[in-house]
């Protein structure tokens, strides 16, 4: 490659001025020096002659870095761009905007001559006719479009130009040549048709057929164009013959023609000539009846003798049935066009593409059906709706707990203002305790729907998952029960992780149930951690790890297993293999959400009647004092103090705006309060009314929290601000948190949690 990464002698590449200028420049920047010592300016001059002189040098010195910096990075790139293109099989080169070649793959200096430093028009005069109009046309579309594509008849083939444009004055020129090679070893006739109609390459069998090499399509079909998929009479060696013309393939502006005979001939050989087709064909009656199948078509359906076997029995999927699809295209009701179908296979699931076409033999009509193994885009597309269906589920679920914290706040909040007017003695004390308490309880339940929709807020801390899993042990055991034996493998040199110890431990929770659930008869379940050192990535279920120090936990079951066509679903949300009543299907899509939001990656593997195995990767934590030092230090629980100021309170939800206004007040705090953001910034007109805590929803109709402070911040920079909102801090999106002086509670919080973070920030 060495060759290639030296081509910048190019003087259009060059970023360094040249070397008579520079010494002209280092001389003048003596003459000035050295001018007072000469005595040819005033001795006084001397230091400032000195300075101006030393300037001019350092600005010589920094045009020279500057230029050697800049060409040897255009140099890297495109040294990287050139050695690629050597790996190409078709020409590949890279010139400037006059044409001159800067780099070409060994295909290129082959075929053209392209050798660095000649000329791209010349080498491509052989070629083009007239190539200066060719390249001058390619190159002014690539520069404003930044591409540039087309097709031309080089040496008899029909081949694709492609211009990119690397640099404003670099363009990237290949030269896809078309490979008419796979139909010459065929006893199927196949003419290769160019864009001007003419035949550009037929095949051995064609021109046994036709004679000779036809120049037009249009001569051996009678003067007329060929119908694909119906009975067309040629000129052939033999006279007038009826053929069945297919198109077997189109590239850019070339097709080519698969030529079926309709009558038997005497030729040794003609009857497989249908057998050898290159694509998967099926003859059918408008019946359905298999008449006759050709080697692809028997290995793409997965039996060797389909003769008289009907297209219903191995073919599914039409939303209609198949037989009515087959009559209305025999009746002529009904355009061609193509069906996705699926294979009645039970050793695999494969979909199919099916293109149909009438044709009428000896007055019989018949259909031939031309098949595409289409099961990759079936999958993507498979794939594509459960994603569309995942982010649809997962913001429903987002949306809801949002709403569902505003009320919780509300429920919370009110029933911690009555415990603060009952004691433990009042009749009613354990009524409203357990109010609070199922309010809680819900509020775990919401925390589920947001990890699902990994939008919870996560509170990470350094972990040595041999403590968490030690302290959660005692609690797993109880929910496993008698029947079932947990055991533990820890790696002795575990590494720290980063994560939030409670949704970690709801991760392994649900992963322990669902292990358990799969064991009615009891069986071992084994919890086992290691350090996993990735120095490549790893990819797998669509989703790709990046090389690093991972910590990996699996858990490991000897239960039923899960069947290979459910294996893929079952981090849906709701999705569930149990019985009705036994499960509700959110724990595997709770464990999936809470793992991506920390930043790690959860895999299964499983066998029917073998076992299943879920393996998590979670980063490792690289440095533990810094991931410490990054924590936020959480406050000690305490019981609310009492405090003084003025509370801006702007919350567009009318009970909780209700309660946050009473807790305030009760704790000492004068509030102001305002149903938006746009009444907010009214109240602040007032330049006498001093406030000195904005407490703000996030997400409000109309302007949002953060918008409305800054605002307000511009006449009232020292204000602290207490955010608060149902989603987590995601739902600053791009117009935050980076706001100085604030803090963020998520909802729902009591009545000792507003007013500790409002005192917070006022001391």
């Amino acid at each position: 490659m060495s060759d290639i990464a030296e081509f910048f002698s190019d003087p259009s590449l060059v970023q360094t001025p040249s070397a008579s200028r520079l010494w002209s420049l280092v001389g003048l920047a003596l003459l000035i020096s050295f001018a007072p010592v000469v005595g040819l300016l005033p001795p006084d001059w001397t230091m400032g002659m000195m300075v101006a002189g030393m300037s001019v040098l350092f600005v010589t010195l920094c045009v020279v870095i500057k230029g050697q910096v800049a060409a040897r990075h255009v140099q890297q790139a495109t040294a990287v761009i050139a050695a690629f293109a050597e790996q190409e099989e078709s020409p590949f080169l890279i010139a400037n905007a006059y044409g001159d070649i800067l780099a070409s793959n060994t295909p290129a200096r082959n075929l053209f001559g392209a050798a660095k430093g000649a000329s791209l028009a010349c080498c491509l005069g052989s070629t083009f006719p007239n190539p200066q109009v060719v390249l001058l046309k390619l190159q002014s579309q690539a520069r404003s479009l930044g591409r540039a594509q087309e097709d031309y008849s080089i040496r008899g083939n029909t081949n694709s130009v492609t211009v990119l444009q690397l640099a404003p004055d670099i363009f990237c020129w290949q030269f896809h040549q078309s490979d008419h090679g796979s139909w010459q070893s065929i006893n199927l006739p196949v003419l290769t048709i160019g864009c001007a109609n003419d035949v550009v390459c037929p095949n051995p069998a064609a021109k046994r057929l036709l004679g000779s090499r036809p120049g037009d399509v249009r001569d051996i079909f009678c003067d007329v164009d060929p119908q694909i998929g119906a009975s067309n009479i040629i000129k052939s060696l033999e006279g007038m013959i009826p053929v069945a013309v297919t198109e077997l393939s189109r590239t850019g502006k070339e097709r080519s023609l698969g030529l079926v005979p309709l009558i038997q001939t005497p030729a040794p050989g003609a009857s497989t000539s249908f057998a050898d087709l290159p694509v998967p064909v099926l003859t059918l009656s408008p019946e359905g009846a298999i008449l006759n199948a050709n080697r692809l078509a028997n290995k793409l359906l997965g039996n060797k003798n389909l003769e008289g076997t009907n297209i219903t029995y191995i073919m599914r999927g039409l939303g209609r049935p198949i037989l009515d699809w087959l009559a209305r295209t025999a009746s002529e009701e009904e355009a061609q066009r193509s069906e996705f179908l699926q294979l009645t296979r039970k050793d695999k699931e494969i979909f199919v593409q099916v293109t149909l076409s009438r044709v009428v033999v000896d007055g019989k009509i018949s259909l031939i059906a031309v098949l595409n193994d289409a099961t990759e885009l079936k999958t993507l597309e498979a794939q594509f709706v459960q994603g569309q269906k995942m982010q649809a589920v997962g913001q429903l679920a987002g949306g809801v707990a949002h709403d569902f914290n505003n009320l919780l706040t509300a429920i919370s909040g009110h029933c911690d203002l009555l415990l603060l007017r009952h004691d433990q003695n009042d009749p009613d004390y354990g009524d409203l305790v357990q109010i609070n308490q199922n309010a809680n309880r819900a509020a775990a339940l919401v925390s589920q729907l947001l990890a699902f929709s990994r939008k919870q807020t996560l509170r990470p801390e350094v972990l040595d998952l041999r403590d968490t899993i030690s302290d959660l042990i005692h609690l797993l055991n109880r929910l496993v029960g008698e029947k079932v034996q947990l055991t533990l493998s820890h790696d002795p040199v575990l590494k720290p992780v980063r994560a939030d110890k409670r949704q970690l431990e709801q991760v392994l929770m649900n992963l322990v149930v669902n292990a358990r659930d799969a064991m009615s008869d009891g069986g071992e379940i084994r919890i086992e951690t290691e350090v996993l050192n990735l120095t490549q990535p790893l990819s797998r279920d669509r989703a790709t790890v990046k090389p690093g120090e991972y910590v990996t936990v699996r858990v490991v079951d000897s239960g039923v297993g899960i069947p290979c066509d459910k294996l893929q679903k079952v981090f849906e949300p709701f999705y569930t293999t149990k019985r009705t009543g036994e499960g509700t299907g959110l724990g595997l899509s709770t464990a999936y959400g809470i793992v991506k939001q920390t930043g790690g990656f959860i895999f299964v593997d499983s066998a029917v009647d073998r076992g299943t195995e879920f393996t998590v990767f979670l980063p490792v934590c690289a440095t533990v004092a810094e991931a410490e030092q990054d924590s936020p230090a959480q406050p000690e629980a305490q019981s609310a103090r009492q405090g003084e100021g003025v509370v801006l309170l702007v919350e567009d939800e009318a009970p909780v705006r209700a309660f946050a206004t009473r807790a305030l007040r009760l704790k000492g705090y004068t509030v102001l309060e305002a149903d938006s953001a746009e009444e907010a910034l009214r109240l602040l007109e007032d330049s006498t009314l001093n406030v000195d805590v904005f407490v703000t929803d996030v997400v409000m109709p109309g302007m949002d929290g953060p918008t409305w402070v800054r605002k307000a911040r511009e006449t009232r920079p020292d204000a602290r601000v207490v955010f608060v909102s149902g989603y987590t801090e995601g739902a600053f999106g791009d117009s935050g948190p980076e706001i100085a002086n604030s803090t963020f509670l998520p909802k729902p919080f009591s009545l000792n949690q507003l007013t500790e973070a409002v005192f917070q920030q006022l001391n």
